[in-house]
């Protein structure tokens, strides 16, 4: 296959490149911005610039696949009301604006795997959820399901549309669990809060690997990519000090993170709770790696 690649230079997206490059596909990184400096192999790039609504056609024809991963950073800085405006305008305007490109090519990709994120449901405490649950009705939830209507176009050009809902993605050189694991190694790790909100998490690698599983599956619509067993923020800690050898006894307090990420960040992303099921993977015989988190962590780890 011929697959695009929007987000290609962040975590998810270069081993995803990389994944399928080593299974003898083609991959057409799109590129703009900063992006145009990054080192990449790639024969083909796409020139981009989505807040001008540019798009290159010519090196869209002959894709058989594109995965959509670009968005704005959710927690790169505090959310202020320009902040979170360009969080919501990264992925709805780029989304809109590489769904009516696609829709109107001659000859369309067969599918678009267009991103989206767990934050679709709110915080909905111990409520165990999946595809077929109703959004929630914050920031981010909000953000997600603009997200997702925004490829409307390809849907409706008969393009195969999915979303794959990711939840927190774990690799041991990026992302939410590298920032952990400093503290942790230094004994200094522990729950936050009372440590009963939900992580519903997924290995970078199932999460690639679930990725190349909708390119060539017959899914569409919205997908959870998260491991089958979610664990409570207590048990991550718990479990994360038992792989390092650490010990983990330190509660952070939430008036701390409050101050260092601000109050509306903070409760969104270390307070919030999704118990979320991959039902759709599941029943579609989708083989996790690592289903349960000592595994993963261990395999990161190691």
């Amino acid at each position: 296959m011929r697959v695009g690649i929007t987000g290609a230079s962040g975590l998810v997206g270069k081993s995803l490149a990389a994944r399928l490059t080593a299974d003898g596909h083609d991959v057409i990184p799109f590129l703009r911005g900063p992006d145009n400096a990054v080192d990449t192999s790639a024969s083909e790039t796409v020139s981009w610039t989505p807040d001008a609504g540019q798009l290159d056609l010519t090196g869209l024809r002959g894709l058989d696949a594109v995965v959509h991963l670009a968005g704005q950073p959710i927690a790169s800085r505090r959310w202020s009301k320009e902040q979170k405006e360009r969080i919501l305008n990264s992925r709805v305007n780029g989304t809109q604006l590489l769904s009516e490109v696609l829709a109107g090519l001659t000859t369309p990709p067969d599918v678009m795997v267009s991103a989206s994120a767990i934050g679709v449901y709110g915080n909905r405490g111990d409520t165990l959820l999946d595809e077929t649950s109703s959004p929630g009705d914050d920031f981010l939830a909000e953000v997600c399901e603009q997200w997702e209507a925004a490829t409307a176009p390809a849907k409706e050009a008969g393009i195969r549309v999915c979303h794959p809902r990711t939840g927190i993605v774990l690799a041991e050189h990026g992302g939410a669990l590298a920032k952990m694991l400093v503290p942790f190694k230094f004994g200094l790790g522990g729950k936050i809060g009372n440590g009963r909100q939900w992580m519903s998490w997924i290995s970078l690698q199932d999460e690639v690997s679930a990725l190349c599983w909708l390119l060539t599956s017959d899914t569409h619509g919205p997908v959870n990519l998260t491991a089958p067993n979610p664990v409570t923020n207590s048990e991550f800690a718990k479990t994360l000090a038992q792989v390092l050898k650490r010990p983990a006894f330190l509660p952070t307090p939430k008036m701390a993170l409050s101050a260092l990420w601000g109050r509306e960040l903070a409760e969104a992303l270390l307070y919030s709770s999704a118990r979320v099921k991959p039902s759709v993977l599941q029943e579609g015989g989708f083989q996790f790696d690592h289903p349960d988190l000592q595994t993963a962590l261990e395999a990161l780890l190691a």
